[in-house]
C-alpha cells in the first residue's frame, strides 16, 4: 500500500505539472504575472498530500503578521515536507532548492517563473550569486522559505543548521519565522519508499529578529531552539 501511494503521488505530480506547465507557463508570459500559476501549484501539491491520506494539523498562525515579508525556516525531515510546508506559507514564497531540480525543463521555468532561487553548495561563487538573489526576491515583498539542515535528517533529529540562510538574514534584515514539521518522518523516511497515511503537524513559531543578534552564530542558536522548541522528544537535538 505504501509503494501504491508513492506511485499515485509521483504520476499526480508528473501530469499536473505538465498540465499546469502548458497552461500556466504562457499565461504567465503573456499577463507578465505569476499569481495563478504560482497559486495553482500550490493546491496541486497539498492536494497530491491529501488525496494520498496525510492530514495537516497547522498550529501557531496567531504568532505572527501573515501580511509581513519573512524568511521562514523549517526544519527536513522527509520529502513530503515541502508539498506541505510551502503551500501553507501566507502569501507567496520563493524557495531556496539545489540547482539539480533546475535541470527538469517544466519545472526548471516554472520555478524561475515564481523567482525560486538555486542552490549550489559546492561552488562558493554560485552559493554567493544565490545569497544576492535571495536578497532582491525578499526586497521585492516574496517571502523566502529554507531549510536550513541543507538535506533531510536521516533519523528524525535535528541536525546543525548551514550559515548561508543566516547570512542572508543578517544582510537584509529580514525577520525569520521559525517553523517545526513532524509526523512526516514515519509517513516516508529519509531511507524509504513508500509512504504511509497519519497526521503531520506543522508549527509556525513567533518572528526572530537578526537585528537583535550581534552575530549570525547567535542568531543560528535562536532560530534552532525555536524549531526544536516542538519536536517531540525523540526528534530534539542530542546536546
Amino acid at each position: 500500500m505504501g509503494t501504491a501511494r508513492t506511485i499515485f503521488l509521483s504520476v499526480y505530480y508528473v501530469v499536473c505539472i505538465v498540465c499546469v506547465g502548458i497552461v500556466g507557463i504562457p499565461r504567465t508570459l503573456i499577463t507578465g504575472r505569476v499569481d495563478w500559476l504560482y497559486w495553482t501549484a500550490m493546491k496541486v501539491a497539498l492536494g497530491g498530500i491529501k488525496l494520498i491520506g496525510i492530514k495537516v494539523d497547522v498550529q501557531g498562525m496567531d504568532q505572527f503578521n501573515p501580511k509581513g515579508t519573512y524568511i521562514y525556516m523549517c526544519n527536513h525531515v522527509s520529502n513530503l515536507d515541502p508539498p506541505i510546508v510551502v503551500p501553507l506559507i501566507p502569501r507567496r514564497s520563493s524557495v531556496l532548492v539545489k540547482k539539480e531540480l533546475f535541470r527538469v525543463p517544466i519545472l526548471a521555468r516554472a520555478m524561475l517563473l515564481a523567482s525560486f532561487v538555486p542552490v549550489d553548495r559546492r561552488n562558493r561563487e554560485a552559493a554567493i550569486a544565490s545569497v544576492e538573489r535571495a536578497v532582491e526576491v525578499l526586497q521585492s515583498g516574496i517571502n523566502i522559505t529554507v531549510f536550513p539542515e541543507g538535506t533531510r535528517s536521516h533519523d528524525g533529529r535535528l541536525k546543525p543548521f548551514k550559515k548561508g540562510p543566516f547570512h542572508l538574514a543578517m544582510e537584509c534584515g529580514a525577520p525569520i519565522i521559525p517553523m517545526t514539521i513532524h509526523g512526516t518522518e514515519t509517513m516516508m523516511p529519509k531511507k524509504g519508499i513508500g509512504i504511509s497515511a497519519g497526521t503531520a503537524t506543522l508549527v509556525f513559531h513567533a518572528p526572530v529578529d537578526p537585528k537583535k543578534f550581534s552575530s549570525r552564530e547567535e542568531l543560528m542558536a535562536a532560530v534552532h531552539r525555536a524549531v526544536a522548541s516542538a519536536l517531540p522528544e525523540h526528534m530534539k537535538p542530542v546536546s
